[in-house]
């Protein structure tokens, strides 16, 4: 059974997962030509930047991964490591998407298939990267922490998200999300 900050890691995992179907979603669109709104494009990176990124990410590497450390749980040669190098991967792709949703709003005409490889790789990344803290990582943080440290976890993610992106900002990307994926559904029929 998942306790505290574990299980909110999960339950964001499960965000992000839905927003990667969405990119992957806009990425054939814009692989067979189609043309897709610049605004979806902005709302997927916003979201990926800052929800997946800033705040899920920053939660890991300021405060869990820490602790685990202290725990035993060696950075390098180990799954920390492995993490933060899949982390950086990401950052890298999420900076092509950005480059190339620029591009594609000024009308170049590769951006759209380059935004869309970036975003595919972004996506096979990040998937395979939850499933691995999913299955590997927070089972052996689930036995390393108590449930007071997991708690204690728990109320220290609180404190990130509103340090790394504001107050509110975690209901307005998840009320966001919403809009996005019923627009990117939408435009499906």
């Amino acid at each position: 059974m998942a306790t505290a900050a574990t299980k909110v890691l999960r339950d964001e995992h499960e965000a992000i997962l839905r927003m990667l179907e969405a990119a992957e979603e806009v990425a054939r669109r814009l692989g067979r030509g189609e043309r897709v709104a610049t605004e979806i494009l902005d709302g997927l990176l916003e979201f990926f930047q800052l929800f997946a990124d800033r705040c899920h990410h920053g939660k890991e590497e300021d405060v869990l991964f820490p602790l685990l450390e202290a725990k035993g749980l060696p950075r390098a040669g180990g799954p920390i490591g492995v993490m933060l190098s899949e982390h950086e991967q990401g950052r890298a792709l999420i900076r092509q998407m950005v480059a190339s949703a620029k591009a594609y709003a000024d009308g170049v005409a590769q951006a759209g298939p380059a935004w869309a490889q970036s975003a595919q790789s972004y996506a096979a990344l990040l998937s395979e990267h939850i499933m691995k803290e999913n299955n590997v990582l927070f089972p052996m943080a689930e036995r390393l922490l108590s449930d007071a440290e997991q708690q204690e976890l728990a109320n220290a993610f609180e404190r990130v998200e509103v340090e790394k992106m504001g107050a509110g900002t975690h209901e307005r990307l998840h009320a966001k999300m919403d809009r996005l994926l019923a627009e990117i559904h939408q435009t499906l029929r």
